[in-house]
């Protein structure tokens, strides 16, 4: 008897932003279309990566999972839940982030320990002392101390900081995690503690990851899935192990021949791109990657590619799909 496949805590469907700018005084306000279309499962217990160069829509995705920001058009759905119908409140809750920055997402005016209990004050969870108890268990689940329970932020390292933001995020034991960019700002030799403090909480609390990053190497570690966006769309979606030995977008596959590597079997032929990324507030008609494209054909400039499926991903590219 076959098990019916359990509903993804969250999911995107078709989700826009467009964000205005302004270009000066006696000038119009411009549109950017930050995202076009993104569309995504993600289960318990599940790692999605989003990468991308800078200004591909990563941030403005964030915004819209942690119901900062709202879609313009499409919708979110939390535990089955659309985001524009439920009560915001308790949304927020099932959707918590952890930033980039551990030496700027602290107020150093807060010890350890009441930053830890502060989101159980604000939703009104427990009184004091469970609160308390639930903050030092917690520094003990992301490997700090009892003791580190009355410190002050400037007393931690930069990973040991990371390690209480990471805490802060779970206390309210949300759903998903949005990880953005989570260990960039570590020294390197603290990087791999911290990823695999990452992996050990989420095969010990069931929690969904949304892995925002740069780094490939990282993503190769951490994701099962993953998301590549270029300029607001996903170009190519698809299984970690099937994205990384036989990637189909030759935008993907250039970010991949970039990415360092020792083992050299598993180097490959550097795919180098033309120009610069163009202005979000004038993207090239068409696909918007043809300018760049080291395929590209007449017809590029003319029609927007779908994502559609091809060689086991999902792929927006007509050249590769014939």
């Amino acid at each position: 008897m076959s098990t019916a496949k359990p509903s993804p805590v969250l999911q995107a469907v078709n989700l826009h932003r467009r964000c205005p700018v302004r270009q000066g005084l006696f000038k119009p306000p411009a549109t950017v279309q930050a995202l076009s279309g993104v569309s995504f499962d993600l289960h318990a217990g599940q790692t999605l990566a989003v990468v991308g160069e800078s200004g591909c829509g990563k941030s403005t995705l964030a915004r819209l999972l942690t119901l900062i920001e709202t879609p313009d058009e499409g919708h979110l759905l939390i535990d089955g839940q659309d985001t524009r119908q439920a009560d915001a409140t308790t949304l927020r809750r099932q959707v918590q982030i952890v930033f980039q920055n551990p030496y700027s997402s602290l107020n150093p005016r807060q010890t350890v320990g009441d930053a830890l209990m502060e989101p159980l004050l604000v939703h009104g969870m427990a009184d004091a002392a469970q609160r308390e108890d639930a903050a030092r268990q917690m520094l003990r689940q992301v490997g700090l101390r009892d003791e580190h329970f009355g410190r002050w932020p400037h007393m931690f390292s930069g990973g040991q900081r990371q390690r209480v933001a990471i805490a802060r995020a779970l206390m309210l034991r949300p759903r998903v995690l949005i990880l953005d960019e989570p260990v960039s700002a570590l020294d390197v030799s603290i990087r791999a503690q911290v990823l695999n403090l990452l992996q050990d909480l989420q095969q010990q609390m069931g929690v969904a990851y949304v892995f925002i990053s740069h780094d490939l190497s990282v993503v190769r570690h951490m994701a099962h899935e993953v998301l590549v966006m270029y300029l607001g769309k996903v170009v190519e979606q698809g299984a970690r192990d099937a994205v990384f030995t036989n990637p189909q977008h030759p935008y993907t596959q250039a970010l991949l021949s970039a990415t360092p590597t020792v083992d050299a079997s598993a180097r490959r032929q550097r795919v180098l791109l033309k120009g610069e990324l163009p202005s979000p507030l004038h993207p090239p008609s068409g696909c918007a990657f043809h300018g760049r494209c080291p395929v590209a054909v007449p017809a590029c400039s003319q029609r927007t590619p779908a994502l559609a499926p091809w060689a086991g991903q999902r792929v927006a590219c007509d050249v590769v799909r014939g």
